[in-house]
Parts: C-alpha cells; structure tokens; sequence
C-alpha cells in the first residue's frame, strides 16, 4: 500500500516549471526521495511526461559513483535531452557531487530544463543547499508523516493509531513495522549511526557524550520555556560536567541543522515583537525524542503538544509561542503585571490563530486557567482549544472553538470551522 504524500507532492507540483531550483529539503529518513522519485514521477507521468523527459539521478546509488563527478554528471544529463520540450532533472542526494552548484546552476537559463534536487548527510545537510544557488534556490521542507498521513495507512482504531503515533512517531520506515520491538530498534539504530553521527561528522564534534546529553535535556524538557544556560546548569547539576551555554547554543544549533530539533521564539502579542529567550523546543518527529529517554516521560500533554506544533507547520503555518501581559491585582490588592502564555501563534497570510493545547479541562478552574490569556489578547482572532478527549468542533459561550485532537488532527480544515 502507497502512503500518500499530497500536501508536500502539492507543493512540489505548484512550483513545476517555475525557473528555479527546486530543493526538497528535510530530515533524514523523512521521504524525501520516495516523494520525488516515485510520487512526484507518477505525477508527471499521469500528466503525459513520458519516460525520456524525466532524467533521474541517485546519486547514492554506487552504480552511479561515476557521475559523482560534476563533469561526468553534466555530460550525461547533457546526453539526455531529446528534444526542445521541458526535461525534468531529478537529482538525489546532490552533496555528493562536487561542485554540484556550478552543475545545477548551468541549466538555470536553459529553457526546457526544472530541476529537483535532494540532499543531506554528514557533509552536505539539505538546508545548506539553498544558499548556494544564487536567490534561484526555492525550498519545500518534507516533514516526516503527519497523524492523517499516518492514519490514513494504518486505518483501525483512531485512539490506538494515535497512542501508536504518540510514542513511534511518523517516520515512514517505522510507519510499516509491525512490532514494537522492531519500532524501537529501528529508531535507536537511527538516532545514534545516522542523525547525531552526520552531526559529530560534519561539525568535528569532540565531545559526543555532551551532544548527547544536551539532546536528552532537551527531550526531557519539550514544550517547557528553556535556553542554553538553563540547559547547562541542568546538564552540569545531573552530570556532573562543565558544559558552558555556549557550547550548549552551538550543539542546539547543528541538531537545527539537521532538522532534528526546532526552536520557537516567543511573540509579544500587545508589544507585536518577538523576545530572544526564553524559548521552546520541539522535536521534528517524537519517536526520535521519545527513543534518547528509552520511552521514559511518554506524557501525553507534551507529546500532544510537540504533534501539535508538527501539524501546523505541516499545514504551511508560522508558528510562534504567543505571550500576553496585563495588570491585575494579587489577593492582597496590589496591582501587579501577570504575563500569561498561548501554547501556539499560527500564521499564514492575513490568517492568524490562537492555540492552546489543553490535553484535558475537566472543571471551570482548568477552563480559566487555560482561556485566561485569550481575554488578553485584545483582537479578534479566532482562538482555538484543543483538548486530547475525543470530541467534535463546537464554539463554548464564549466563542472559543474546542475540539479534540484527533479531530483536529484527521481535518486538514480542522482551524476554519
């Protein structure tokens, strides 16, 4: 059975024949060749593109090590050109070859020629590609499957798929493992000899032991506000080290690189200015967070948040961590300034939405606690809670949308309802 990819294969199909260079950037393991090779080829080929206009290139492949080569690679793409309509140049794991921007940017004033290209590993991670290219570079970042992507394979029970996916997470290889014996070595095996080894890799990182440790202090602290110092004490505290914010500021920086990790900035809704640190970091899939605590701290409320946060960058969203401050009084009277949080800012155009993610609000107490900084916002927005209990999009008395995670999760128009 094909897992679909539509949204990404979408956007890929929205830029065909745009002038630029397509980058398919993403996390390792995430799908981006199966999206480019396969999905993106049949797209093509459905559209009447036969096979002598599609030149595709896997550049891993060690049947192709000769055209690792920038001149060997330029010939035989040169070679395949039939005719004067459109060739589709389809390169996979592109770092390999030398130069390879020379290359690709030699068919950027050739008329009939788009190009596609993929690439990430210790010395060349995806991301990097795009400054090369001269402003023609024009990026679409591949997450790993989101919850509908992943449901709509494994089908069965929603609340099973999702506790499933709560703790494996969305990578396609896990998505068609049967047992959890094989999830979990899979992700260790890859955690380890693949993402935190390009990283050692490509940065000459002395210290693995520190790396590692910073990762497992981020995992253990997901969706709580942190920065690098708050980071080394912890490690310092635990470990017994000396590791400075600095070097914890660089590592997170490289685990960004390789798309393992994202920061998210908080935003000053009154103040419409964004605030340096403290911030939050989420993992790009959470069963790579959840493998470096040997699934210890699997709680449901941080694990809903960071999927959350995957969804709607998933969806095309900007996503911040929303503040808002007001003047109130403390039980003895006194006027006192309280800044309260909103979990998520989801952005996109003129769009903009308010989040919070609630897992569960079981009396008017919870129900304050998690609306109060919604009453302080001062706009109109719309302003969205999600809680993990399965339940139907409904507005309350005070025109907050609440659903359930699933249902916000399995409804790609879930937020304009």
């Amino acid at each position: 059975m094909e897992i679909k990819r539509d949204i990404h294969l979408n956007r890929i199909i929205a830029r065909k024949g745009n002038g630029m260079i397509k980058v398919i950037t993403g996390i390792r393991r995430c799908g981006k060749s199966y999206l480019l090779f396969t999905l993106f080829t049949n797209y093509l080929k459905s559209q009447g593109v036969d096979e002598q206009h599609i030149i595709k290139v896997d550049l891993e492949d060690r049947r192709n090590a000769f055209l690792r080569n920038p001149d060997a690679l330029l010939k035989h793409i040169d070679s395949k050109f039939v005719d004067s309509q459109m060739h589709y140049i389809l390169l996979d794991e592109v770092q390999l070859v030398p130069e390879f921007e020379d290359v690709l940017n030699s068919y950027l004033k050739i008329t009939n020629a788009d190009v596609y290209v993929t690439g990430s590993n210790s010395k060349f991670l995806s991301k990097d590609i795009l400054t090369e290219f001269r402003g023609r570079g024009d990026e679409v970042h591949v997450l790993p499957l989101s919850f509908s992507e992943y449901y709509a394979f494994k089908q069965g029970d929603k609340s099973e798929a999702y506790d499933d996916y709560s703790v494996y997470g969305g990578l396609p290889a896990v998505a068609l493992m049967a047992t959890e014996e094989q999830k979990t070595n899979y992700l260790i095996s890859q955690m380890q000899n693949l993402y935190l080894r390009d990283i050692v890799n490509r940065y000459a990182v002395q210290d693995e032991t520190a790396l590692g440790e910073v990762i497992d202090v981020i995992a253990s602290g997901i969706s709580t506000l942190t920065n690098p110092r708050k980071i080394a004490n912890t490690m310092n505290t635990i470990h017994g080290t000396k590791t400075c914010d600095a070097t914890v500021d660089r590592y997170i920086g490289y685990a960004e690189e390789a798309f393992i990790l994202t920061r998210v900035k908080r935003y000053n809704v009154k103040g419409r200015k964004y605030i340096g640190t403290p911030y939050k970091i989420y993992f790009e899939d959470v069963g790579l967070r959840n493998v470096r605590l040997s699934f210890r701290q699997i709680e449901g409320t941080h694990m809903m948040e960071n999927i959350i946060y995957n969804e709607l960058r998933y969806r095309g969203y900007q996503v911040d961590v929303g503040t808002v401050e007001s003047r109130e009084k403390d039980p003895s009277g006194k006027e006192i300034r309280v800044q309260r949080e909103i979990d998520f800012i989801a952005s996109l155009g003129s769009k903009k939405y308010y989040i919070q993610s609630a897992y569960a609000i079981p009396d008017q107490e919870k129900y304050e606690q998690e609306t109060k900084s919604f009453e302080h916002t001062m706009d109109s927005f719309k302003k969205i809670i999600i809680i993990e209990k399965s339940m139907k999009p409904r507005y309350d008395e005070h025109g907050y949308l609440m659903m359930g995670v699933k249902e916000f999760l399995l409804d790609a128009n879930s937020l304009l309802i």
